[in-house]
């Protein structure tokens, strides 16, 4: 593409990772630094459930939605059936997903993409009398906490640069960076100025439980069980603008509770953790160029280009958003190429 061009994604996330191994991977002839305040095992990724999936948001065309989904499990799919597995830990994972009410819409967006989708029997809903409506499916478990230091050696192995520094200002990296990506999720309240960012209370435990394994999602989102390469991940909570990142004991025993009624053999399983995070949640995910560029001392323009917002569906989109990104940083790169010619 062009040598000398030096690209900066900002935010150590799963989001952020997964951009810049696609700048770092697509654009060799480019500098790429990813700058994070805190590392796995300190994201808000390090403690996701993991498991691709993803309600329909009614904001984004359904299009887009399909292309992020199948990019980010066709990516993980490759994975899974690698060698690199366990080290980067994916799997394959099958369940069922319940609701108390019969859905509007049967087939969700994604029926298509994940692997042997079909509707539940009668037979298989019988143990679940609370619920009406069933869908069974296998999709793919991504361990953050081993995700993301894969990838970290992936990025390093493409030329990749890490350094963990705190970033205050976008404006700040003008001076040193042609093109700026910010990935930095809830940070993008202060980076963007974007306050339609908000903070989404997810509190998750960790049990142990290997006779478990298959996974069970309620419809309503609040309540899951989803077996793990170490332990199984029962949650959760959905509390927003609560910005508390403490364990809450009321709310460990509502988990319990509820998991428990969908699954009572996890009364006899012990807890190995706790976990708080906050979700950086926005109406659309925000994946484009930013209108109004930050300016270089000097007069030289910088590129911004935004990847944030993806609330509690950040594993679920991030390859795909991180290759949309990708396309508008070759697309700014060639914009500029274009107007160094012209002069």
């Amino acid at each position: 593409m062009m040598d000398g061009v030096r690209v900066v994604v900002v935010g150590a996330g799963v989001v952020g990772f997964s951009t810049a191994v696609c700048i770092a991977e697509n654009l060799p002839h480019v500098s790429v630094t990813l700058l994070g305040e805190k590392f796995s095992p300190e994201t808000t990724s390090d403690g996701a459930a993991g498991i691709l999936f993803a309600n329909h948001n009614p904001d984004v065309p359904v299009e887009q939605q399909r292309r992020w989904f199948k990019s980010s499990f066709d990516h993980l799919r490759l994975i899974a059936q690698s060698e690199d597995a366990p080290e980067a830990g994916i799997m394959l994972s099958s369940g069922w997903q319940i609701f108390r009410d019969v859905p509007k819409d049967k087939t969700p967006y994604w029926s298509d993409l994940v692997l042997g989708f079909r509707i539940m029997t009668e037979r298989e809903m019988v143990r679940f009398p609370e619920h009406r409506f069933g869908q069974a499916f296998t999709t793919i478990k991504c361990e953050c906490s081993r995700y993301l230091p894969w990838l970290e050696k992936r990025f390093r192995r493409a030329g990749g640069q890490v350094e963990q520094r705190r970033v205050d200002n976008l404006q700040d990296l003008s001076g040193s960076f042609d093109v700026i990506v910010n990935c930095s999720g809830l940070g993008s309240r202060s980076l963007a100025g974007d306050v339609s960012v908000q903070p989404v209370r997810g509190q998750v435990l960790k049990m142990e439980a290997p006779w478990l394994q298959h996974f069970i999602r309620d419809g309503d989102g609040f309540t899951y069980i989803f077996p793990g390469i170490q332990g199984v991940t029962i949650g959760g909570t959905r509390q927003g603008g609560d910005w508390n990142l403490q364990v809450d004991d009321i709310d460990t025993l509502g988990i319990l509770k509820r998991c428990s009624s969908l699954e009572p053999s996890l009364t006899r399983a012990r807890i190995l953790s706790s976990w708080v995070g906050l979700r950086p949640d926005r109406r659309t995910p925000r994946v484009e160029v930013e209108k109004e560029v930050a300016v270089k001392k000097g007069g030289r323009s910088v590129t911004v280009v935004h990847n944030y917002g993806h609330g509690g569906v950040g594993v679920t989109l991030a390859w795909g958003t991180a290759m949309e990104a990708l396309g508008l940083v070759k697309k700014s790169l060639q914009e500029t190429k274009r107007d160094k010619a012209k002069l």
